[in-house]
């Protein structure tokens, strides 16, 4: 067991330092509201990672391997949310930022901006509607099993160390990005960060879409 530990966390850490629609969003919401708001995306994305952890750990998630319907109704639904979110970032681009959205400051939301409760459901209905992270669990969990280790309680910590270095990795990315240089919170130059947020985002939700398992 001591020797599977450091090999997963050497692995997780590769996985998620991987650009995805987790990092975009957070990226996205840091940028728009704030390091809080950030925070709050991340603490969103950790939670649909431990639902989908602990499916995994209880065997629940297998049922995505053997049914194609219900595997595909998730995959489309988060394709979907995945373009909305991506065509809801290019649209404000078009115009300048309003003067609440300028208010903000590297802390976090101003008054009259989407609340907090709008940017978790971003974090957490991003992971909670891509099934692929479902069958990632159960791929990559097993190969760092050893043979003996108590289920479902060994998984189930694996699961909880992938998602402290995910909250780990995009609590830094908000705070990084909150903090970068001040050409960062120009107008012009977060107008264009949101067209390339937007078109990453539409990019994954149409390779979520067209994939098969």
């Amino acid at each position: 067991m001591t020797a599977a530990l450091p090999a997963f966390a050497l692995a997780s850490t590769l996985l998620i330092l991987a650009p995805g629609p987790d990092s975009l969003l957070v990226l996205r919401n840091t940028l728009r509201h704030g390091r809080r708001a950030g925070w709050v995306t991340a603490t969103g994305t950790m939670s649909g990672l431990l639902a989908w952890a602990a499916a995994a750990a209880f065997g629940l998630t297998a049922l995505l391997q053997v049914s194609h319907l219900g595997y595909d109704v998730v995959r489309l639904a988060g394709a979907c949310y995945l373009l909305w979110l991506g065509v809801s970032s290019l649209w404000p681009s078009r115009g300048p930022r309003g003067p609440a959205a300028a208010a903000a400051g590297p802390a976090g939301l101003a008054p009259g901006q989407a609340g907090w409760r709008r940017v978790y459901l971003n974090g957490l209905l991003s992971n909670l509607l891509n099934p692929k992270i479902g069958v990632f669990f159960i791929a990559f969990l097993p190969g760092f099993i050893p043979t003996g280790a108590p289920a479902p309680l060994f998984p189930l910590v694996l699961g909880l160390w992938f998602i402290a270095e995910t909250g780990a990795w995009l609590a830094a990315l908000a705070w990084m990005a909150a903090r970068g240089a001040g050409w960062l919170r120009r107008s012009t130059v977060q107008r264009w960060l949101e067209r390339v947020t937007g078109v990453a985002l539409i990019g994954f939700g149409l390779r979520l879409a067209a994939q098969a398992r």
